[in-house]
């Protein structure tokens, strides 16, 4: 089962395509939105080309399990891709995917690669293997 994983944000939104059988995803191109607000024709070729099963959408969360600002914005997000799509969407928890992604490029190459890397699609990618392993 393909699944497609979204680590929204304001300016950028993070995409990510995974296999449900080998619980492994991979980075897409980053979306650009403005104010939160997608290219929807770009998302609906993603969805036409990779024919998931699935989106899964990361819960921004504060450490203690509330929300923040952009947690009302994220569930807009979700919502607007079940209405457009008619497709499944999930929302999961995603607190500190970004900080995770960061370590994680910055230990594999550095300060150079930290500043050249999709770290918002890096995101997407954890969000999206944390709910095929779940």
């Amino acid at each position: 089962m393909i699944a497609l994983g979204f680590d929204f944000g304001i300016k950028k939104i993070g995409v990510s395509v995974g296999e449900k059988i080998i619980k492994k995803a991979r980075a897409l191109d980053k979306l650009h939105a403005k104010n939160g607000s997608p290219n929807w024709i770009i998302i609906k070729n993603l969805i036409q080309y990779w024919q998931p099963k699935i989106l899964i959408v990361g819960l921004p969360l504060n450490i203690d399990g509330t929300k923040q600002p952009i947690t009302q914005k994220t569930e807009i997000f979700a919502n607007k891709l079940k209405q457009k799509f008619n497709i499944s969407v999930e929302l999961h928890d995603e607190r500190l995917t970004t900080v995770e992604a960061k370590s994680i490029i910055f230990y594999n190459g550095g300060f150079r690669a930290l500043q050249k890397k999709n770290i918002d699609s890096f995101a997407a990618v954890i969000i999206l293997e944390s709910w095929l392993n779940q």
